[in-house]
């Protein structure tokens, strides 16, 4: 007799076509969250997600109004009280894409080619949270229920680094209080090489102002005289890194977590080689501290990186200028247990030492989050190596992730609750890049690996 969940599975794997087009109608939206001319567009998204996951069968379905842009919230309680309840968290939010950008085509005109779904927001995070909405709806419409019962919980604002999350999760913990979170969001090197995140990195991200003279000046007249404040700040950033490519900022390594012996064995598993680095960014040579492989420097070492700069004439033809105003934006990822705060505080004081005085030199704070380190040993996260292994078709493997979700240590800390990180993405689909796109092979495998999963954590729990 065929099981409840194989049963859900095969309707995932007969209605693909159906799901397709109801994905392509939600990538059609350009629900940009740093861009305040897309705020209908955001609410168009929310509305959206409210209507989809009331026809498949949630119930409570509202959006929430924040202080920001709205939240998404649905769920299904079908499974009863001694059932174990899992909070689904997901993003609908995108970052800005254009034609411009390198695409190929339109990015909110999805396109399926050879395989792979292109659009904006595709890995990152719509097609990811479209697979949870599936995995609930084949249950629903095979067995009538669901193992587990099931919180939907849609961020509108991740990509601008979820800065109402807090105070949203706080105001709604009777609302969301659930057994574990489970987060799909992040990637994979290959379809065969499936990963479980127990750590994500924080950040603090931050400004470098550099004021000199009153007003911009003719070089000609003063140069040589006023120091370029576009040159001070040149000076400062060439002053964070030391010889070796780690950071010169006193005490940024002291509540580094080190990695275990253990820890570095399973990374080695997913090493990358320089020529594979190479060959993936189209960079001419790997840089970074030599006493760490790639693996470990782009997930478990902190960083810091210049984002953007700016200052004096960049417009076509020759402008002899000497700028009055320099600027630049850094950022730094952060591992457990790194304090951004912090880490911020030491940043500030070791720019403000190295100053010139020449200048006037200002450093802001912009945005923060907390890194997130979790035990891979606690049974939440042990079912989902059931489930990649019975619904993926291979064993994942666990390592510390190099990117951030500023709602993961959130949900950690404030909830006191596992969070499982199960990403179906490729680590090269092109998150917030041109030319975004995601393989349909690993959309369906998404959909039943999470089906099998909401089955392992309830045999788990009873």
């Amino acid at each position: 007799m065929i099981s409840v969940t194989d049963q859900a599975r095969q309707y995932a794997r007969d209605h693909q076509q159906q799901f397709m087009q109801e994905l392509f109608e939600m990538l059609r939206i350009p629900s940009l969250s740093a861009d305040p001319a897309h705020a209908s567009d955001i609410q168009r998204m929310a509305e959206w997600l409210r209507d989809h996951l009331t026809a498949i069968g949630a119930t409570n379905v509202q959006i929430i109004e924040t202080a920001g842009l709205p939240v998404v919230y649905g769920e299904y309680m079908g499974a009863g009280p001694d059932a174990p309840t899992v909070l689904i968290y997901s993003h609908y939010d995108v970052v800005p894409a254009s034609l411009e950008d390198g695409w190929d085509t339109d990015p909110f005109e999805p396109v399926l080619r050879d395989g792979r779904l292109y659009a904006r927001g595709v890995a990152d995070d719509k097609g990811q949270m479209f697979t949870h909405f599936k995995a609930l709806e084949a249950y629903l419409k095979t067995a009538g229920s669901a193992p587990v019962n099931i919180k939907f919980f849609a961020d509108g604002e991740e990509e601008i680094a979820s800065p109402h999350f807090a105070d949203i999760l706080r105001e709604n913990l009777e609302l969301l209080r659930a057994d574990l979170c489970l987060i799909s969001d992040t990637s994979m090197p290959s379809i065969d090489e499936p990963m479980i995140l127990h750590s994500l990195r924080g950040m603090t991200y931050f400004e470098i102002h550099v004021d000199g003279p009153s007003a911009d000046l003719h070089s000609g007249t003063w140069g040589g005289t006023v120091h370029n404040p576009a040159l001070a700040l040149a000076e400062i950033i060439s002053k964070l890194h030391n010889p070796d490519h780690s950071i010169a900022v006193p005490g940024f390594y002291d509540d580094v977590v080190p990695l275990t012996d253990a820890e570095r064995a399973m990374l080695e598993m997913t090493a990358i080689s320089d020529e594979t680095a190479k060959a993936m960014t189209g960079m001419p040579a790997v840089w970074g501290e030599a006493a760490y492989t790639i693996r470990e420097r782009v997930s478990a070492r902190p960083t810091m990186e210049v984002h953007g700069l700016g200052s004096g004439w960049t417009g076509p033809g020759p402008k002899t200028v000497l700028p009055a105003k320099a600027m630049a934006k850094l950022s730094c990822r952060l591992v457990g247990n790194q304090n951004p705060k912090d880490i911020f505080d030491r940043i500030k004081a070791y720019i403000e030492s190295i100053a010139p005085p020449t200048v006037s030199v200002r450093v802001e704070l912009l945005t923060s989050g907390d890194p997130a380190l979790i035990s891979h040993e606690l049974p939440e996260l042990q079912a989902a190596v059931r489930a990649y292994e019975k619904g993926w078709g291979a064993t994942p493997i666990f390592v510390r992730g190099g990117g951030s979700i500023p709602a993961v240590a959130e949900l950690y800390n404030q909830m006191k609750i596992p969070v499982v990180m199960m990403g179906y993405c490729l680590d090269d689909d092109g998150f917030h890049g041109p030319n975004e796109g995601m393989s349909v092979e690993m959309i369906q495998r998404g959909i039943e690996t999470t089906i099998v999963y909401f089955d392992e954590v309830a045999r788990s729990h009873s």
